[in-house]
């Protein structure tokens, strides 16, 4: 089947036709592949890609003039939308539309894009989408309303689309301002929900990575949530935190919005306050997919949780292990896991039981009856695990964390 029979044959879903720049970074292929499931995530249809090798960038539509033609034939009366994979300023935007026949032309964030607004379920979700697509329309404003804004050389040859223009542009600004004022105080709130916890002392954990490595599975397994896991790019993309248990102490574990290669810069400031999670918690899980390149899944998390200045000690987890016969390969210090089976799970738990041992004491306590209203305001920054009633009193063992333990001190069994 050529490829207008291919493309005819899909129906009214929007067809999209790749076009790959290829830097000669060996990149070009995977990052073809990654596009491809980016729009399926987003609910179009991939129709083919054309691969172009670029030495020397024109400042202009990036490619050259002759790539550009030979795209604009073998598209000649297809209805497609192009896709950049990269970026593109709107200059380059609308130049490149214009060499092919005045096509649809998007690039990679505003794909991105288009997929963070349909995931987004939570009202912060939505609110930093719309910011972030605000941020990105503004500057691509320009030309919007061209043939009707063309200046003249003398009065009454302005046109009314300047104007609309204008309009346009502060109706924007102002709708970005406030979305950052709603997305301020959305923030102030959930400092103090941190604060909150961290005075009753629940140990955080993030789950971050590369999109797609399942991690609302395991947030699942662990914690016995139903949190939306499907097989595609950004299914996830509101935080969801759950409380799950190992040994008798309490943790909250987060799920965050999975990270992409190259994922552009505005996107992460815009997303700043959902990956936030990731700085403010005690440990990060750092999810692969040991199927696929989990290299680049690895570096690709530590460059954006530099970017997100974050420094919080990470264990590295290989998901969808079920089917892996060797591990030579694989970092010597992960823990490998099947989220969707289970197995290894109880490794991983002990794993971040370990992490957290070295801030834990563990005390026997004697506890007068008399005294248990006293005991039982604090009792809430200790695990406790063995009891004996005696005639006058409780003695119990319990783990307390080391910044909490002058609250028990009255109550220390020294025999």
């Amino acid at each position: 089947m050529g490829i207008r029979e291919n493309i005819d044959s899909y129906g009214l879903k929007e067809k999209i036709y790749i076009l790959q720049p290829d830097f000669s970074d060996n990149h070009a292929t995977a990052l073809r592949d990654e596009a491809i499931s980016l729009i399926n995530s987003a609910g179009a249809l991939y129709a083919g890609t054309i691969f172009q090798k670029v030495r020397e960038i024109n400042p202009a539509t990036v490619i050259g003039a002759g790539k550009l033609q030979e795209l604009r034939s073998r598209l000649n009366g297809l209805d497609v939308t192009i896709l950049f994979n990269g970026e593109l300023s709107p200059s380059q935007t609308l130049n490149i539309s214009a060499a092919l026949d005045n096509k649809k032309v998007i690039d990679r964030t505003t794909l991105i894009l288009e997929i963070f607004a349909r995931n987004a379920k939570s009202s912060e979700g939505k609110l930093q989408v719309e910011l972030a697509q605000l941020q990105y329309l503004y500057p691509r404003l320009k030309g919007k309303g061209e043939a009707l804004s063309r200046l003249g050389g003398g009065i009454g040859t302005r046109g009314p689309g300047e104007t609309k223009l204008e309009t346009d542009r502060r109706r924007i600004r102002m709708r970005i301002s406030y979305l950052k004022e709603r997305l301020e105080a959305m923030k102030n709130s959930r400092d103090l929900i941190n604060a909150r916890r961290e005075k009753e002392a629940v140990r955080r954990i993030a789950l971050v990575g590369y999109t797609n490595t399942g991690k609302s599975t395991l947030l699942n397994f662990l914690t016995g949530a139903n949190v939306l896991a499907e097989d595609r790019l950004f299914a996830t993309l509101d935080p969801t935190t759950r409380k799950f248990t190992i040994e008798g102490i309490d943790f909250m574990l987060t799920d965050t919005v999975g990270f992409l290669r190259e994922l552009p810069h505005n996107l992460i400031s815009a997303f700043h306050s959902t990956l936030e999670s990731a700085l403010y918690c005690d440990l990060v899980l750092i999810v692969c997919d040991a199927t696929s390149d989990f290299n680049m899944q690895y570096e690709t998390t530590l460059e954006t949780l530099e970017k997100l200045n974050c420094r919080v000690p990470h264990l590295v987890v290989m998901n969808k292990c079920e089917t892996i016969e060797s591990f030579e390969d694989y970092p010597h210090d992960a823990i490998f896991i099947s989220a969707k089976q289970g197995v290894g799970i109880e490794r991983l738990k002990k794993e971040i039981l370990a992490r957290f041992s070295s801030e834990l004491v563990v005390r026997r306590l004697r506890i007068p009856y008399t005294r248990m209203s006293e005991y039982t305001r604090i009792k809430k920054y200790a695990t406790e695990y063995g009891f004996r009633y005696l005639d006058d009193c409780v003695q119990l063992t319990v783990r307390i964390p080391q910044i909490y333990l002058k609250k028990f001190v009255t109550f220390y069994d020294e025999n």
